[in-house]
């Protein structure tokens, strides 16, 4: 499994907690803003939204947060104007790393990103310096005791996802981004509710890490994503599992 597959998951399991501290509630509203400004406040016409408020929904968000939200995306609220922006460089060892953020101010965003990478390592690179290294694709994941494969399998592959994995206790479903939308529409119809279900960055080739260097590249990736404007991270890392869970904990 790629590392920012591994990690994502670990990520997951770890979002009650991160919950509580209030950063993914912030980090959805400010998806959710930016959405509803881009493409509009009916999510029915508008994907990214209905992603998103989907994503706040399994974190229990109110939704009078929600409907906030997109009201401050659409102009009927005043609220903070955030814009898209995508950091791209290397960690220890080489590894590639990208991150997406949403802001009100990049250039303070790009100094204390570019900070971080330093203060752990590695340093930030140009825009293309590693984005190729990587492939955009829908990444779903579906808990195996929700349904068995074949039935998953059949599912997805008629919405047009492009390929299922068995990674431990879960299935990972992988699709081009225009079909993203559909295949996870197929699986709510089915009554299967993803785990967890985005775009993300996959790796085309990965490196293996372990003992210093593997804790080196966990800490740049954990502050990284405890920045206030870091919405996504992603990496070419793979790490043993039983070791990231460990650093993780």
């Amino acid at each position: 499994m790629s590392g920012h597959s591994k990690w994502h998951s670990i990520k997951h399991k770890k979002g009650a907690a991160d919950a509580k501290r209030g950063k993914i509630f912030t980090s959805i509203i400010k998806e959710i803003t930016v959405a509803a400004r881009i493409g509009g406040g009916d999510p029915d016409g508008n994907p990214r939204l209905r992603t998103i408020i989907d994503k706040a929904k399994g974190v229990n968000m109110p939704a009078e947060n929600i409907k906030r939200a997109i009201q401050k995306g659409t102009g009927e609220l005043p609220g903070q104007s955030y814009e898209d922006a995508t950091y791209e460089g290397f960690g220890p060892s080489g590894v590639a790393v990208v991150v997406e953020a949403l802001t009100d101010n990049k250039n303070r965003t790009v100094s204390e990103i570019r900070h971080l990478f330093s203060k752990h390592g590695g340093h930030l690179g140009q825009t293309g310096s590693v984005a190729h290294m990587f492939n955009k694709k829908g990444l779903i994941v579906v808990e195996k005791s929700r349904v068995g494969e074949d039935a998953l399998m059949s599912v997805v592959l008629d919405a047009g996802a492009e390929d299922l994995q068995s990674e431990g206790e879960a299935f990972e479903v992988y699709t081009a981004p225009k079909d993203f939308d559909a295949v996870v529409t197929a699986l709510k119809s089915s009554q299967i509710e993803p785990l967890s279900a985005e775009l993300s960055m996959i790796p085309l080739t990965s490196v293996k890490l372990e003992g210093k260097a593997a804790q080196q590249v966990l800490r740049l990736m954990e502050a990284l994503e405890e920045h206030d404007d870091v919405q996504k991270v992603f990496a070419n890392f793979d790490i043993d599992e039983a070791e990231m869970e460990a650093a993780a904990s």
